[in-house]
């Protein structure tokens, strides 16, 4: 469930394996590499494994209550600041538990986990698509495929060879680290590879949301404005990498890719930027050659 906007509260998730075409309900069935109400293992960001135990019985009541409670967010938000932001903390809590564990199970066969984020029809499949066909003599990369409904963008991805599955959030505007960690079970990726996670197309509730990923990269085609580093800045200041893809448009649109960029540091002075046009391949070697570093 989105701690912001309450999106997939009630929705139903699935997720499609495109080589053997089954289907799979991933409703309230992530786990935990252990029991969480006896002797389990945490794993943390690190990939450090710390074991423990709880030695109390409780029940999942509480919690299903507070998941049904989010519909009242906007409601007490004003009048009770504090129980919003004891509820947000919770199911933040919930999902970075698994994103650490999701980390240090990608750390640990070293595989460079990369999080795609943008607006929907920034060129998310269609940069992986080319990437997946010009560097599949030199990585293996495996896809988990985010949308609310369709196999459409998860079909494009089987067409290379590659590997993937289709996660469809229903109502919901993001993937969680639980649908993650059940991809990959499914996929099992090699060691020393790539994951590519295309996230659902949004710039705001992703923001929020680890992954467990090596690295979130936000993208933005030059259709879409060059003011969207400031408008947008959470997302921004999140990702490691900023992509600004449709180059080959720029004669077409009015478009000052310097106020962009200027825009992006501003958020975040930090940020890996590549500019490129996956129908041209201009820019792609570049791309490319940081990929290959992530794994060396």
């Amino acid at each position: 469930m989105c701690v912001t906007c309450g999106c997939s509260d009630d929705s139903q998730v699935t997720m499609t394996n495109m080589q053997t075409q089954e289907v799979h309900s991933l409703d309230d069935q992530h786990s935990h590499q252990g029991d969480l109400h006896g002797d389990h293992s945490h794993t943390l960001p690190d990939g450090t494994v710390i074991h423990h135990n709880h030695n109390h019985d409780h029940s999942h009541e509480h919690s299903e209550k507070l998941e049904q409670s989010a519909d009242l967010i906007p409601m007490i938000a004003n009048s009770l600041h504090g129980t919003t932001i004891a509820l947000e903390e919770k199911i933040l809590g919930k999902n970075n538990l698994i994103a650490a564990q999701n980390r240090g199970w990608f750390k640990g066969r070293n595989i460079l986990a990369l999080n795609l984020v943008s607006s929907p029809g920034a060129g998310k499949t269609t940069l992986l698509t080319r990437t997946i066909n010009d560097l599949k003599e030199q990585l293996s990369i495996s896809v988990i495929e985010g949308d609310q409904a369709t196999i459409h963008d998860a079909e494009k991805i089987r067409q290379t060879g590659c590997q993937v599955v289709q996660i469809n959030t229903g109502k919901g505007c993001h993937l969680e680290a639980n649908m993650v960690e059940q991809g990959y079970t499914q996929l099992q990726p090699p060691l020393n590879s790539v994951v590519m996670i295309e996230n659902v197309g949004n710039l705001v509730c992703p923001a929020l949301f680890d992954l467990g990923e090596t690295a979130k990269v936000v993208m933005l085609s030059v259709t879409e404005g060059e003011d969207k580093p400031i408008k947008y800045p959470h997302i921004f200041r999140a990702s490691h990498v900023m992509i600004l893809t449709k180059i080959d448009l720029l004669p077409y649109v009015e478009f000052d890719s310097d106020r962009c960029l200027e825009y992006a540091r501003q958020v975040n002075p930090n940020l890996k930027i590549f500019t490129l046009s996956a129908k041209t391949g201009e820019g792609l070697d570049s791309w490319y050659n940081w990929l290959k570093e992530g794994i060396s």
